[in-house]
This record gives C-alpha cells, structure tokens and sequence, in this order.
C-alpha cells in the first residue's frame, strides 16, 4: 500500500511537471533572466530579455518594469499575467524588460539615468539580438508609465567622442505607449501639493526628485525638482509619438494626468492619443486587450530596415 501510495505520488508530480513544461514551452518566446546591463554605486542593473521563438520582425520594445517606483522581479510577473511579453513576441518583438532601481535606493534622476542607459546596452547590442537600433520601441505603465513618459521627453543625442562606449549611442526612442502615468506632481488632479509642508505627500514627492541628504531646500528649489521629473511639463516637438491608456475609475493615479500629457503633446505637435478604459481601474482585469492595441501603436510607428 506504502508503495502504491509513493507511485501514485510520483505520476501526480510527473502529471504536475509536464503540464508546467508544456505551458511554458506554449508561450511565443524565450525568457533570459537578470542579463548586466550597467552599474551604479557597485550594484548590477538587470533586465530579462524576451526573444521571439517563431519569426522575428527585426524591432524591438524596452518594458519599464517598475510599479510605485519599485522594480522587484514581481513587476515582471505582473506584465507577464498581462501578457506583455505573449503579445509583443507573438508578433515578433524582442522584448527588454528592464529593472531601473527601487525608489528605497534610488530617485526619479537615478531611475531616469539607469533606463537611458538601458537603452543604450540594447542599442550597442542590437546586431546580437537582430533588432534595428533606431527603432526601438518603450512601453511601462504606473510608476514604468511615468519613467517612459520621462525618457520619451528628455531624450539624448550619442556622444561620439564619449569615453564611456554606451555614451555613443543615443536614449532616443521611435515610439511610446504609457498605461495610466503619473505626469505633472505640481498639478495633482487639481491640487498643487505644499512642497514644504513635510505632510506625507510633501515627502513622497520630494523623496522621488531628490536624494535623502538632508539638505535643505528653497521653495523654488524644490519645485525645480519636481518639474524635472514631471514630464507633462517636459514635452518638445521632439517627443516620439506616444500613446496613453488610462482607466477613468482609476483609484490611484487621476485620469487627469494622462490628459495633462495629451494636451502638452498636443500643443506642441506631437502625435499623441489617449484611450480611456470605462471602469478602468489600476489596472483592471481585462488589460490585455489594451496591450492588444499598443502592439497596434508600435507596429504603426516602428519600421525595420
């Protein structure tokens, strides 16, 4: 009885482990984990790589795993159960979902910094990965979705005469999809936070433009500060296309800061569109569908050589 007890134990598991293996091998990609793509302060800054297993389309997407400006490996889960990575690698994207820092290590700027120099790792590596550097493609959404709105305005041409190899190449991206991002920290659903008043608000905001150094601070001080990392307050004309998806029942994040966006981009011609998700929340059930139509946006702005 001991014996068939243990057998029947070992077919259940086998039963277990082969269905496992047969779900990931379903899915349209391989998964690369916790690939170096730079360095800060001695600590290594990851991303995984998603690579397509049928046909590649020669484009690539940098996913912005971040969520209330934390990047622990559980971001990347949640854009899996999104299928992020299902749809774009089905339609032959590369995918480099990269890690920029938690907000109990590093600011806004820091964050800023380590994701262009993300873009740059996938720019020098782009014959490796059969990916057109010029056409890289940016997705996040939440805390991701403000960081890509960060990087999308405040990009960089290459350094040629740059020590640093990575300098060489540019943070510039060709398109943009945000999902409910934070935009402008000065106007907060119409309310403009007391910079100095050390409430919880007060010290959330500060905490994500400046290092905890102890300084003090001017009025004017701190609101340069906040409006580097409030990229409605950001945009040019040389912003990429860049769309944004917004629920208008989202608790957390008003719908009033992607409109911010869309009406700084708008203004300075840039094209833009927001989708508003009805009873979208942050983020809601069904969001796969809204994936769905950011590979739509990407696929109408990248173009392979």
């Amino acid at each position: 009885m001991k014996v068939r007890r243990s057998l029947l134990a070992l077919v259940a598991l086998s039963v277990v482990l082969v269905a496992a293996t047969s779900a990931r091998s379903a899915e349209p990609y391989v998964q690369k984990m916790n690939v170096v793509y730079g360095e800060t302060d001695g600590i290594g800054l990851l991303m995984d790589i998603f690579t397509p297993t049928k046909e590649k389309n020669g484009l690539a997407v940098v996913d912005i795993a971040s969520g209330a400006w934390h990047s622990d490996r559980g971001k990347i889960n949640d854009h899996k159960r999104a299928q992020m990575y299902s749809i774009m690698c089905s339609r032959g994207y590369t995918v480099f979902a990269v890690r920029p820092g938690s907000i109990s290590k590093f600011t806004a700027p820091n964050m800023l910094h380590n994701l262009k120099t993300s873009i740059r790792w996938v720019k020098a590596h782009a014959k490796e990965y059969d990916i057109d550097p010029d056409q890289l493609g940016l997705t996040g959404a939440s805390a991701g979705g403000h960081l890509a709105c960060l990087v999308s305005t405040t990009g960089e041409d290459g350094s040629p005469d740059a020590k640093d190899p990575l300098k060489h190449y540019s943070t510039r991206v060709a398109a943009t999809v945000a999902f409910f991002p934070p935009t402008d920290f000065l106007n907060w659903d119409g309310r403009k936070p007391d910079l100095k008043s050390g409430g919880p608000v007060s010290r959330f905001v500060n905490g994500l433009a400046f290092p905890r150094d102890g300084k003090q601070r001017t009025e004017e001080e701190l609101k340069a500060g906040i409006v580097a990392i409030s990229p409605a307050r950001l945009v040019t004309s040389e912003c990429p296309p860049l769309l944004l998806v917004h629920g208008d029942a989202d608790p957390l994040v008003p719908l009033q800061q992607s409109e911010l966006m869309l009406k700084a981009l708008k203004e300075a011609g840039v094209e833009t569109k927001l989708i508003v998700k009805k009873g979208g929340g942050h983020p809601w059930p069904t969001i796969h569908e809204e994936v769905q139509v950011a590979a739509d946006w990407l696929d109408k702005h990248l173009s392979a050589k």
